[in-house]
Parts: C-alpha cells; structure tokens; sequence
C-alpha cells in the first residue's frame, strides 16, 4: 500500500479521534475572538496545495481590521494584537485547518501551502514542495518555522517531498509538540510575521 493512503487514513482517523475535543475549541476560541478582535472569527486566503492546485485555507483570524485615513490595511505589526500574537505562538489559530484535512486539501505533516500569489516566484526545484499534499506542520517548520529564510524552508520542504516517511512524520509531530510548548521560532527576526516572498534567481517561468 502507497504511504500516501496510509497517511491519509492516519489523517483522519486523528481528526475524528479528537473531534469532540476540537469543537470545542473552536467555539471556546471563536467566541473569545468576537470579543477581543471582532468579526469575522475565520480568516479564509487562497493557497497553493499538491500538485500546483489551489484552495482556499481556513484559519482563525489573528489580526484586527485596522485601518488608515485611505482605507488601507495597517501593516501587519499595527494589527497584531497581544490576543493575536498568542494564537499563533500557541498554534491555535491552525485548528480550523483540520476541516481542510479532512476536506483533502492538507494533510496533518507536509510542506506549509503558500499564497497563490507567489506560484510564478518559484524556481522547478523549489516548485517539487507540491509534490505532496501540504501539511498544517512539516520540516521547515520544526526546523526553524519563520525565523529561517526562504531559501532554507523550500529546502527543508524538498527534503521532505524526497523522505516522506511515517518515522519523519512521527519525529515531525513530536518536535512540533515540544516547539508548540515552548512558543519557539514564530516570527522573523524583527517582523511581526514572516517576510514576503520576492522571489529566487532563475524563477518557475
């Protein structure tokens, strides 16, 4: 049997598994969103998943709705609040995620999916991480999460596509445990989050 089918049968069983405990959450942390951020609860963005296909993630929202005079979105480090910033450190804004795993468009462990927006910045090699369905955690980000550089998160993601293993995704899920208690690696040096993506030397087209 392909790995790939024992990994999404692991997926779900997961998921279901802990079900109770996971709705929970999501309607003890949807209402404490409406009180501290406001509408909406879920941040939903387009995404790169397996195989160069799009889909659209769900996550809860972490960020406030500020503004400027024109209209505009504040930077990300005006809207970030203390209640936001504790989601992400906790990991607790990806639980949504787990309706797109059992929706098929992630898996438990893979290569984070990226915006769609950066689908032409990609170099072939760099390309190879949609060669798996992409997970809520994965190698890059037991291994440096957003406080490594691109170039070093598409060559974890490579590793992995070319290593996928239950005993990697085992170790994945462990060391995210262990970096999830310690709030470890969340934002770029000196960003409230992780950088832009600008693009590599010699890109996908």
């Amino acid at each position: 049997m392909r790995y790939s089918l024992v990994k999404r049968f692991f997926d779900i069983f997961l998921v279901l598994i802990f079900l109770p405990f996971i709705l929970t959450f999501i309607l003890i942390l949807a209402m404490a969103i409406i009180l501290f951020l406001g509408w909406p609860v879920f941040y939903v963005q387009r995404r790169i998943g397996y195989q160069g296909k799009e889909f659209s993630i769900i996550k809860f929202r972490s960020m406030s709705n500020k503004r400027d005079e024109f209209g505009e979105l504040l930077r990300d480090d005006l809207r970030l609040t203390k209640f936001g910033s504790f989601l992400r450190s906790s990991s607790l804004d990806e639980i949504p995620c787990l309706i797109n795993v059992l929706l098929g468009h992630m898996s438990i462990v893979g290569p984070r999916p990226f915006i769609s927006k950066y689908r032409n910045l990609y170099t072939r090699e760099q390309f190879k991480r949609h060669d798996v369905i992409p997970g809520i955690t994965g190698w890059a980000q037991v291994n440096g999460r957003n406080a490594i550089s691109w170039e070093q998160k598409f060559e974890y993601d490579i590793f992995y596509v070319n290593n996928q293993s239950f005993l990697l995704d085992m170790k994945i899920l462990w060391m995210t445990f262990t970096k999830v208690l310690a709030g470890k690696d969340i934002n770029a040096n000196q960003h409230a989050t992780m950088p832009e993506f600008m693009g590599s030397n010699n890109n996908f087209e």
